[in-house]
């Protein structure tokens, strides 16, 4: 696979970033900032399952929300090691692999699809809300019903003596967020990637040329899955707090809004649009001035209609309009 040289550059200046901004900017500014870095991760996730795969999946937070309770389950249990993480990934990934299993080769379309996801999400929010009470427990962790589970011990990398401090945890979302672009592009650029953009865009023609359409969007659902469960586990990480509302409808709703402004067939577009709309979201509740669900519902409304395909295709295409029209010459301008 060939990497653009802007591409390049701009994962180089990331990782740049992700080491000297630490130690640029106050800690409140450093603390938002690395949550809008894990919520990327999560809209990156919704832009490789729906964008290249095709699947409609309006309960992305499901897995979120299991990748956090993994994560604090797994930190009470086993200490917050590297067992806990694998755990914070895995649990997300099977649980995507076992719902897919039977969404795809159960022949489930693309609307139903969507709305049996969105069910899971919403059964797995009522269900962690009923979970108060000491009898409720998995091991050490008190899962807590609506009040979650607090004081969550932070990450302690292998060899670390300390738990990772506010610095550590953004150099390490941010490492964590380029290394998951550059690998959905990777996937993206190899056969697998391929054959899942050929399913997306026409599965029937797909399964004629001997590839199993469902195994294909099974994989691409599961690896969607581990990655929203990787952001999941970041979150709970950098709040030491989990609570029910990781699965709320809000949180759902948000991730679709991230992708269908950022552009639904690009990587970056869903990463930028999540880092500027939380960004207002949090300036615009600071001020208490404007209901921030309504505005984020009239951009959606905005975008639908009027830039449908997001800003990072419609970017890309004036873009290349302007080079092509710069590179003629006025006769063929004409």
């Amino acid at each position: 696979m060939r990497v653009p040289v802007f591409s390049l550059a701009l994962g180089a200046l990331a990782v740049g970033a992700a080491f000297a901004l630490p130690a640029m900017v106050d800690m409140f500014s450093l603390l938002s900032m690395t949550v809008y870095l894990i919520m990327a991760l999560l809209a990156l996730s919704l832009a490789f399952v729906w964008g290249h795969g095709g699947i409609l999946c309006f309960g992305q937070a499901a897995f979120f929300g299991l990748g956090a309770y993994a994560w604090a389950v797994g930190a009470f249990n086993f200490g917050p090691g590297l067992l806990a993480l694998a755990l914070a990934v895995l649990v997300p990934a099977v649980f995507a692999a076992l719902l897919g299993y039977f969404m795809f080769y159960g022949k489930i379309s693309d609307v139903y699809l969507g709305v049996i996801t969105l069910a899971v999400t919403l059964i797995l929010f009522n269900l962690m809300n009923s979970t108060s009470g000491d009898s409720y427990r998995i091991g050490a962790a008190l899962l807590g019903g609506f009040n979650g589970i607090p004081s969550i011990p932070p990450l302690t990398l292998p060899g670390a003596d300390e738990p990772l401090m506010p610095e550590g945890s953004f150099t390490l979302v941010a490492l964590l967020l380029v290394a998951a672009y550059f690998g959905l592009r990777l996937v993206m650029a190899s056969r697998f990637g391929r054959v899942v953009a050929a399913v997306r865009e026409n599965e029937q023609r797909a399964l004629l040329l001997g590839y199993n359409a469902s195994a294909y969007k099974l994989a691409t659902f599961t690896l969607g899955g581990a990655l929203a469960g990787l952001a999941g586990m970041l979150y709970a990480n950098w709040g030491a707090f989990v609570s029910p509302g990781v699965f709320g409808l809000a949180q759902s709703a948000q991730i679709i809004i991230w992708v269908i402004v950022g552009g639904r067939g690009t990587l970056i577009g869903p990463i930028i649009a999540c880092v500027a709309l939380q960004a207002m979201v949090t300036e615009l509740g600071a001020q208490q001035s404007i209901d921030t669900g309504v505005v984020l519902g009239a951009i959606l409304i905005l975008f639908v209609l009027l830039i449908p395909r997001g800003l990072a295709p419609t970017f890309m295409g004036l873009a290349r309009r302007l080079t092509r029209g710069a590179g003629r010459t006025p006769k063929e301008q004409a």
